[in-house]
């Protein structure tokens, strides 16, 4: 069974950590990260589907 944890930060990213295998639209992977991913929820990163930080740029506040 595969070890996947994603953890939803508060007015922030999901932090993917696991096992796992990330791949574009194009079906094209990721670079595998021994560290996990954090994934942009606010929609306004320049380096999506990775958060940069612009959430607390922009103020981004999620629903819960």
């Amino acid at each position: 069974m595969t070890n996947v944890k994603i953890t939803v930060k508060a007015h922030g990213p999901y932090i993917v950590k696991g096992d796992i295998q990330l791949f574009d639209t194009a079906g094209n992977p990721f670079p595998k990260s021994e560290n996990g991913y954090a994934l942009c929820r606010c929609g306004q990163s320049g380096n999506k589907p990775f958060c940069d930080g612009t959430h607390g740029k922009v103020g981004f506040q999620a629903a819960t």
